[in-house]
């Protein structure tokens, strides 16, 4: 199994012992996520803590219109959940789905306490991802209530420039708060900037 990404990713913030290693990757459980698979539906519990290794995963939720309005997409590397369901236990209100076939390494809530206790390192590392999860959300939260449209899709280019070629104009327009019709039209109209 796939572990180095994960774990190049862990010692960016903390150390682990081989032991250490070997325990936590124990706790981890690989799996294959078929492109538009769920991992998690609305009103499902999220148990697990989710990291991308292969692939791309989106969350997102569907208002009572129908439309739907993405919170953020994984590429490898990232980490993505509902994180009000993952952290009470309660019913989520995200979708999590695959845009491609893709690979992820899950690590259930219950693990990850007994994790706490038995490296404590564990709770600075996901300490540091919560912070920066927020601040990451606020800056958004700010830009979508203050730039326009163009603003927010050349941060969409800057945050994730992997998935700007790949990813249909649609899934794009649902992450900045517009229509695809809209997206499209103002894209023929300007290029973005570089």
């Amino acid at each position: 199994m796939e572990y180095d990404l994960l774990l190049k990713h862990i010692t960016q913030h903390i150390q682990l012992t081989q032991e250490e290693t070997a325990y936590f990757t124990a706790l981890l459980t690989y799996k294959k996520v078929k492109r538009k698979q769920f991992l998690l539906q609305e009103g499902d519990v999220n148990r697990y803590a989710c990291f991308v290794t292969d692939g791309c995963l989106r969350s997102y939720s569907i208002d009572k219109n129908g439309f739907e309005h993405v919170l953020q997409f994984a590429p490898p590397g990232w980490w993505i959940g509902d994180m009000k369901s993952f952290i009470a236990q309660e019913p989520a209100t995200l979708y999590i789905d695959a845009i491609d076939d893709s690979t992820v390494l899950l690590l259930l809530k219950s693990d990850l306490d007994k994790l706490y206790q038995q490296i404590p390192q564990f709770e600075h590392f996901f300490r540091v991802l919560a912070e920066k999860s927020l601040a990451t959300y606020q800056h958004r939260l700010l830009n979508n209530l203050s730039l326009s449209a163009r603003e927010r899709y050349e941060n969409f280019c800057q945050l994730y420039p992997s998935l700007i070629q790949c990813l249909p104009q649609k899934q794009i327009a649902a992450y900045i708060g517009v229509t695809p019709e809209f997206l499209s039209k103002m894209l023929s109209q300007t290029p973005p900037k570089k």
